[in-house]
């Protein structure tokens, strides 16, 4: 518990963006990804989970487009990947990106987890699913992190826990535990870092 208030207490700083494969850059530090559809409140997650507004936010669905990279006290660097789904963007691009996503999840040995964000108002959507089976198929580890649970009520969050976790046990790289967040509210994001600081 100390080691993950000290680690978020560390500063956290941009170090780089890659919207190409050849531009990924490498570190020494472990590291862990978050991915989700676009709109999924996944920069919003990142601020609250530093402490800070690093990550940009935007009402604008598809903003993020390539890989960035925050260096968390020189012990562990953030991944930001683009989201997918509901980005307004030429056809060329996309496949760049899945070029530059595959790239990336397949080539970093210091990848210690993908955290992939779903909406509590949605649950999984086809594309979730989708990305939770090439996930599957790349051996990538990877957790499901719930955003937006004050947008639902309270007593249902149990059972969307519930039921996601009982989906997951289909899915043989995904880890048995559903996260539950609101970055609005500050819910969850403590389980959060002390998932992060125990990678």
């Amino acid at each position: 518990m100390q080691a993950a208030k000290a680690l978020f207490k560390s500063p956290c700083t941009f170090v780089a963006g890659a919207s190409v494969a050849e531009r990924i850059p490498q570190y020494p530090f472990p590291e862990v990804a978050f991915w989700g559809r676009s709109n999924v409140g996944k920069s919003s997650l990142l601020n609250a989970l530093i402490g800070s507004g690093i990550a940009r936010t935007s009402n604008t669905p598809g903003r993020t487009q390539q890989l960035n990279f925050f260096n968390l006290g020189d012990k562990l660097i953030l991944v930001d990947m683009p989201g997918y789904g509901f980005a307004n963007v030429p056809l060329k691009m996309k496949h760049q990106w899945e070029q530059l996503i595959s790239t990336y999840l397949t080539m970093r040995d210091k990848l210690k987890r993908v955290f992939v964000l779903i909406d509590a108002r949605h649950g999984f959507k086809k594309n979730d699913l989708e990305i939770m089976d090439f996930l599957d198929e790349m051996g990538c580890i990877y957790q499901i992190v719930v955003t937006k649970t004050d947008k639902i009520p309270l007593p249902s969050h149990a059972t969307l826990k519930t039921e996601l976790e009982e989906i997951l046990q289909k899915h043989p790289a995904a880890r048995p535990e559903v996260l539950m967040t609101s970055a609005e509210r500050k819910a969850g994001i403590f389980e959060l870092q002390l998932e992060v600081a125990g990678l």
